[in-house]
C-alpha cells in the first residue's frame, strides 16, 4: 500500500460511517467547494485548506511523507509526540523498519483545525431529536472557545521532528471516533440493553474495555446507577472533542436517557445529573484503541505490519 492509499481509504471509510449520514456528509464537502470558489483574494485561496472539498475531516490529514511512498511497517499510537517519533526512527537499529508513522490525535494543522470538526456534532444531536437551531447556537459557543484554546499551542513540534528525521506522518482521528461510535451504537440499538448494568456488561465483553479493566479504567458509571433503566441510549464518542455543557436538557426533551461516552468533565457530569440523564464512561484510551481497530481492519492490507505504542494495542477481527 501506499501512504496515499491509506489516508484516502481513511477518510472515506470515516464517510460511510459519520453518524450523519452521507447525505450530510456530501452537503458539507459541497460547502466547502463553493467557500473556496468565493475566495477572491489570492492569499486566502493559497492558505486555503484543498483537502477540504474531499476529505471532510480536518483533524484527518497527512502531515509529513511522500504519499507516493510505499508502506509494509507502520507505527500506531493513541498520541504520537517527538519521543513517538524518534522511537520510530530508532527502531531501525532493531531490524524494524518503520516506513509511516500513524497517530490517532491529531497533530500539526490538524490539531490547528480540529475545532472545524466540531460542526458535525450539531447534525449528530439533530438525529438525537434535538431542533437543529438549538443545537447549532450551542455548539457555535464551544467552537469558538475550543478554536481560541488550540491558536496559541505549539501545534507543530510533533510534525517538525518527523521532517527532521524524514519520517512519514499520518493522523486520522474522526474516522476513528466514527468507526467506534457506530459500532457501538449499532450494538446496543440491536440489543436493546434494559438496564445500565447490561450496558456495562456488554461494553466488558469487548476486548479493548475488558483489557482496559485490567488497568483499573474499564468501563464506568459517572452519573446513575447499575439498577436503572438504560431507556434511549446515545453513544457520545466523535465531533473533534467535547461538546456543549449547555444541551443536556435539549437531549432529556429528546428522550435521551443514557449517554455512553468516552470522558466528561465536571461541569458536563453536573449538567446530565441536573437533567437525569445517566452516563456511562466507557473508557478514553480504550474507546480510541476499538475505533483504530476496526478502521484498520477495513483499511489495511493483510501484508501491512503494525507495530503499537502510546496506548494502542492492535486487535484484528478479520477473519
Amino acid at each position: 500500500m501506499k501512504i496515499k492509499d491509506i489516508y484516502e481509504k481513511a477518510y472515506k471509510r470515516g464517510m460511510e460511517l459519520d453518524p450523519r449520514g452521507m447525505d450530510e456528509v456530501n452537503e458539507n464537502l459541497k460547502q466547502a467547494k463553493k467557500d473556496y470558489e468565493a475566495l477572491s483574494d489570492g492569499r486566502k485561496k493559497n492558505a486555503f485548506d484543498v483537502e477540504r472539498m474531499n476529505n471532510p475531516y480536518a483533524d484527518t490529514r497527512i502531515l509529513n511523507g511522500d504519499p507516493e511512498t510505499d508502506v509494509k511497517r507502520i507505527l500506531v499510537g493513541i498520541d504520537i509526540e517527538v519521543g513517538e517519533i524518534v522511537m520510530a526512527d530508532r527502531l531501525k537499529d532493531k531490524g524494524q523498519q518503520i516506513d509511516m508513522v500513524l497517530a490517532h490525535h491529531p497533530e500539526g494543522r490538524a490539531m490547528a483545525s480540529l475545532y472545524d470538526v466540531m460542526e458535525m456534532q450539531s447534525g449528530i444531536l439533530n438525529r438525537y431529536g434535538v431542533p437543529i437551531h438549538v443545537a447549532e447556537n450551542l455548539m457555535a459557543e464551544r467552537i469558538s472557545e475550543v478554536e481560541r484554546r488550540l491558536k496559541p499551542a505549539n501545534h507543530t513540534r510533533a510534525v517538525d521532528a518527523a521532517k527532521l528525521f524524514d519520517i512519514p506522518f499520518m493522523c486520522v482521528h474522526t474516522p476513528t471516533d466514527n468507526a467506534v461510535t457506530t459500532y457501538l451504537q449499532d450494538l446496543f440499538d440491536k440489543e436493546e440493553p434494559r438496564y445500565i448494568s447490561d450496558v456495562l456488561d456488554m461494553l466488558s465483553d469487548i476486548q479493548e474495555y475488558e483489557g482496559a479493566a485490567t488497568e483499573t479504567v474499564g468501563p464506568s458509571i459517572v452519573v446513575g446507577g447499575e439498577k436503572r433503566r438504560a431507556g434511549k441510549i446515545f453513544v457520545d464518542m466523535t465531533g473533534g472533542t467535547g461538546g456543549s455543557s449547555k444541551i443536556y436538557d435539549s437531549l432529556s426533551n429528546a428522550g435521551v436517557s443514557t449517554i455512553v461516552g468516552m470522558h466528561i468533565g465536571e461541569e458536563h457530569r453536573k449538567e446530565a445529573e441536573k437533567y437525569h440523564i445517566d452516563v456511562v464512561l466507557a473508557g478514553h484510551i480504550s474507546s480510541d484503541t476499538l475505533g483504530i481497530n476496526l478502521l484498520l481492519d477495513d483499511i489495511l492490507d493483510d501484508d501491512v505490519e503494525v507495530v503499537s505504542c502510546s496506548g494502542f494495542r492492535r486487535i484484528s477481527r478479520k477473519k
